[in-house]
């Protein structure tokens, strides 16, 4: 899959960040820490996880779905983005 660089650094720095997150919330819990400050730092990860998707799907759209639309394979590129929405279901 082809990745600018610029997009592939973003998807790089959004996952750090959501590890940096998940590694804080597994410190919290091992010190057994309050749950819902523990549960911040979840949605926190989550949210990074799913900006990181974004970006991912953006340039999923741009690079290899665009390729398949001027190849005559419009159907197939179709059904292969929804298959991942419809998992998330």
């Amino acid at each position: 899959m082809y990745r600018p660089k610029d997009t592939q650094e973003r998807i790089l720095h959004r996952l750090k960040i959501a590890r940096g997150h998940l590694d804080k919330i597994i410190n919290m819990v091992e010190d057994d820490q309050y749950c819902i400050d523990v549960l911040h730092q979840s949605q926190a990860v989550q949210a990074a996880l799913k900006e990181t998707d974004g970006v991912i799907l953006e340039n999923h759209l741009r690079t290899c779905v665009s390729d398949s639309i001027k190849s005559g394979n419009q159907e197939e590129a179709i059904k292969e983005v929804m298959e991942v929405f419809k998992k998330k279901a």
